[in-house]
């Protein structure tokens, strides 16, 4: 039985929300993914290895991780105007800090702390999960429509710091990716994301008339502390499940596209073309979560569309690994893009399905921590490291390759959510 109540029809806001996340996460990741094209000039002019100038971009990673912890937990309470402000505005100050760094030491505090904790409050744990309290049967196509500001901003951004760096140089793009990350996210705050979930605005998620009650299901809980609701997701095991998955998904996505550039370049690829390889992987991860966000509304259980970006990975870490023409290097690229496309929306999608809209806040913030801050920390210094050691990434994507494979047949064993399939009709 259904039991209707009437609330007013008003303008849906909820689309809004969607576009101020859009051109935030689009500036957000396209600006850090230009890291890669500067790891190799970085190195030839400050003359450290690859190892110890990756570190850094492990190391925000790492950071961007634990800001997103504090930042979810803010965001159950606040709205997200004024966390994206003050994350933009001390991701700038990293980007434009960055070029007058002398040592090591100050590479790591200046863009490892200072860029990875200001990325953190207007990235995926602050947007996405804004997004997703704005609506339950549309949430796949608006958190799909939302991420693929990531591969908007990496098709954008990432030629821009190639032709940056070799018509000027990589001092420059740091301070041109620093003014353009503060005016564009604050600016965009300031408009669109000022709202916090429907029901405090007198509308409904979807921008639905009526209220549906089904008889026999119980609400959500709505008024869990902090406390609480970490505790209900770290004892869950399917929690755990996610945070494998999609952890070890992260350092592969994040140890490639922070490598591939120079990777290409060993094998006598232009700089400017290697650099639009991560071009072509935005577009085609535009299309990828599109898609991914569009099927998770229609298959049964949405982590069957996230295994399916999984595999999608795997198969183009095996192009990456035994082939080395221009031709097959976008074919790569291409492939890659279509499967990490699946990453953004995937996560937050499960994550409100498995656990509620109520804790996806706390929920993507412990999450983006273990997955994102963990895991994708790993990846840049993997990268790093096995090149110096053994000169060359080939052990690097056999172990990505291996692992893919991997969390792509685990996550089939996650268990669903309680009424996920009936709310998600």
């Amino acid at each position: 039985m259904e039991v209707e109540r009437q609330v007013p029809q008003k303008p849906f806001w909820g689309w809004y929300v969607v576009a101020g996340a859009f051109v935030t996460i689009a500036v957000n990741y396209g600006s850090r993914y230009c890291f890669g094209v500067f790891l190799k000039p970085m190195c030839e002019d400050l003359g450290w290895s690859r190892s110890v100038v990756s570190l850094a971009a492990s190391l925000a990673v790492l950071f961007y991780g634990i800001g997103g912890i504090l930042s979810g937990r803010l965001l159950d309470r606040f709205a997200p105007r004024w966390l994206i402000t003050a994350g933009a505005a001390g991701a700038a100050i990293g980007f434009i800090l960055t070029p007058f760094v002398s040592t090591p030491l100050q590479l790591y505090l200046i863009f490892g702390v200072v860029y990875g904790l200001g990325a953190a409050f207007f990235g995926t744990a602050v947007c996405v999960s804004s997004v997703g309290k704005w609506f339950v049967r549309k949430r796949g196509v608006a958190i799909g429509t939302t991420t693929t500001g990531i591969g908007a901003g990496t098709l954008l951004l990432t030629p821009i710091a190639g032709a940056l760096v070799k018509f000027f140089d990589w001092q420059t793009g740091f301070i041109v990716l620093g003014i353009a990350t503060f005016v564009l996210c604050t600016g965009v705050a300031q408009f669109f994301m000022g709202k916090t979930r429907p029901e405090e605005y007198g509308m409904l998620p979807d921008g639905a008339t009526t209220l549906p009650c089904e008889a026999g299901r119980s609400p959500e809980p709505q008024n869990l502390s902090y406390k609480q609701a970490s505790r209900l997701l770290l004892t869950d095991s399917r929690f755990w499940v996610i945070a494998v998955c999609f952890g070890f998904a992260v350092m592969v996505q994040l140890s490639v596209l922070i490598h591939q550039v120079a990777y290409a370049e060993e094998y006598g690829i232009d700089r400017l073309v290697a650099a639009s390889s991560l071009a072509v992987i935005g577009v085609a991860s535009i299309a990828g979560r599109f898609f991914f966000g569009w099927l998770s509304d229609r298959v049964g259980d949405a982590k069957h569309s996230a295994c399916l970006g999984f595999v999608c990975m795997g198969a183009a870490t095996a192009i990456l690994l035994l082939f080395h023409s221009v031709e097959f290097f976008y074919v790569y690229s291409c492939l890659f893009g279509f499967g990490y496309g699946s990453l953004s929306p995937m996560l937050p999608i499960l994550i409100v399905d498995r656990f509620g809209r109520h804790l996806s806040g706390t929920g993507y913030g412990l999450l983006g921590f273990f997955a994102v801050g963990i895991g994708g920390s790993l990846g840049p210094i993997f990268g790093g490291l096995v090149y110096d050691v053994t000169g060359s990434y080939n052990f690097a994507w056999q172990v990505n390759l291996t692992g893919m494979i991997f969390v792509a047949a685990l996550v089939q064993f996650l268990k669903p959510g309680r009424d996920a399939a009936a709310v998600r009709k």
